[in-house]
């Protein structure tokens, strides 16, 4: 099996996707789009919606043209910056069209790729292989990350294709300048909260975050922490032998399941004031809601 190449989406389907997510704002569902996957502030749209090809993941909406294609720049940079430290990114492409409600859609188009190639897929059906790829997966790691460049390198961010490793997140460029702070524009990643919450969040929460996926051993702990929310969970400790060769302190598997405790109920209270603002915006102020929201997350 080899890596697929990206396939062409025109200008005119990518104006119709953007259409049918403003169709699925309008009435808060999404019957209308094939849903590959989500994270905890995403989704990744199929498209065509009968046979995807292309996954497409849409990021909150950019006021104008310039303030995208700065975005879309960055994580161009990023990319680079990856692919020098041998991280092999999958093929991508940054677009913008006209967001449905106004200003600029940014999108990220990657090939969608075959489910058994997926890493957490290729451990859920061969747990055997764990010490081999989550080795290779802190190799990178090790090799990346650093205060410059971030990676936020949980198990379903990768897949495995002709035996290489591929990583395909790259919607957030966790670049940072020579003073530390980071080059993105927080305000993109707390403009999905509700209002009152954004520059709380942006100040003293994101900044933190943001600064964890820049300490490899951070990292690390945040690789081993998320098995906890896949089929994945008896694999910790053997995860945990594999990344203390290559970190200082060593991890422990309790140390694990307190991040992991803390970080979920950080995003299930997040998610619910999502929600909570999302009726209020589309029943009592009688708005369009302007995100798509994932599902509840099985922790």
């Amino acid at each position: 099996m080899t890596l697929p190449e990206l396939p062409e989406l025109r200008d005119d389907e990518l104006a119709q996707l953007e259409a049918s997510v403003g169709a699925a704002l309008a009435t808060g569902s999404t019957e209308g789009l094939t849903r590959l996957g989500h994270g905890e502030i995403t989704l990744v749209i199929g498209w065509p919606v009968d046979r995807p090809v292309v996954a497409c993941k849409r990021l909150p909406v950019f006021p104008d043209e310039r303030s995208a294609g700065a975005w879309g720049r960055l994580i161009s940079e990023y990319v680079e910056r990856l692919g020098e430290r041998g991280v092999h990114v999958v093929p991508w492409q940054w677009r913008t069209t006209p967001a449905a409600g106004g200003g600029v859609s940014g999108w990220v188009l990657q090939p969608v790729l075959d489910r058994a190639v997926l890493a957490t897929n290729l451990l859920a059906d061969d747990p055997s292989a764990a010490e081999q790829v989550f080795g290779r997966i802190l190799d990178r790691v090790v090799g990346a990350v650093d205060e410059r460049v971030g990676l936020d390198a949980q198990l379903s961010n990768w897949a495995v294709v002709d035996d290489e490793l591929w990583y395909f997140d790259v919607t957030t460029p966790l670049l940072n300048d020579t003073t530390g702070r980071a080059r993105m524009d927080l305000r993109l990643l707390t403009a999905p909260l509700p209002a009152a919450l954004r520059p709380v969040v942006r100040r003293f929460v994101a900044p933190g975050i943001v600064a964890s996926y820049h300490r490899p051993r951070d990292v690390a702990v945040d690789l081993v922490g998320n098995l906890l929310k896949e089929p994945l969970e008896l694999l910790v400790p053997v995860v945990v032998d594999a990344a203390n060769p290559r970190v200082d302190p060593a991890i422990t598997v309790e140390e694990v399941r307190s991040y992991y405790r803390s970080d979920a109920r950080t995003w299930e209270v997040l998610l619910r004031l999502r929600r909570a603002d999302q009726w209020w915006q589309r029943r009592v102020r009688r708005r369009t809601y302007p995100f798509l929201l994932p599902e509840p997350t099985e922790r």
